[in-house]
């Protein structure tokens, strides 16, 4: 696998690049690129760290999986490619975003690039995944690796927003210290658990709100 990723990233990352891991992970997917149909595409599959650097980092949103349908995930979580239907999660993104700001978000597509432009880090745990088959490279090695990603950032920076929205994204950033750094949690925003308390989280404004108090602009969602 021929990692290509931001410089700031592989400067932190590099440990775990050079781990026995990391090598058994990198043969695993080759091999799965290989043999079948793998989402996302092998150039966007560190498209989260290529688009938002690791100093550039102010809020941090903790997804799963990458989407496993046809011309979907491009590598950032929730995130579809233009021109493809917004999943049912990110409809009701949008629509917690609509109760919080009062504006239709409903015409937009799902290509959330412009959040990651401006520093919001959309980070899956497992950054690969068969077509059609949901969860098939997790425990293959990304969690680990997308475990020390999340780590760094809490080690070395001040005053990240973490938006962890079900129980697998609150276990993964169990260990953030909240003394240093903004950690908002709610259900998960899927069909199934976004009524039980994901709209009507106001993370959103909260986000914001805790930016602007630590002297940094806020998000244009």
């Amino acid at each position: 696998m021929n990692v290509r990723i931001e410089e700031s990233w592989r400067q932190r990352l590099q440990p775990e690049f050079d781990s026995p891991y990391f090598a058994q992970l990198a043969e695993f997917v080759r091999g799965a690129y290989r043999a079948g149909t793998v989402y996302p595409p092998p150039g966007r599959i560190f498209e989260a760290f290529n688009l938002t650097s690791f100093d550039a980092v102010r809020v941090v949103i903790v997804g799963q999986d990458p989407y496993h349908g046809p011309n979907q995930a491009h590598g950032l979580c929730f995130s579809v490619q233009p021109g493809i239907a917004v999943p049912p999660s990110l409809q009701n993104i949008y629509k917690e975003l609509e109760g919080e700001y009062g504006m239709s978000y409903m015409n937009r597509n799902g290509d959330l690039r412009h959040w990651a432009q401006q520093g919001v880090l959309l980070l899956n745990a497992t950054l690969t995944v068969a077509a059609g088959q949901a969860g098939s490279h997790q425990g293959r090695g990304w969690e680990r690796f997308t475990d020390a990603a999340l780590r760094v950032l809490a080690d070395e920076r001040e005053h990240l927003v973490f938006m962890l929205w079900g129980s697998f994204a609150q276990r993964k950033g169990a260990f953030i210290d909240r003394s240093r750094h903004l950690v908002l949690e709610a259900p998960h925003p899927s069909p199934l658990s976004a009524f039980r308390g994901f709209i009507g989280c106001n993370h959103f404004k909260l986000c914001n709100e805790y930016l602007e108090r630590n002297g940094q602009k806020p998000i244009q969602w």
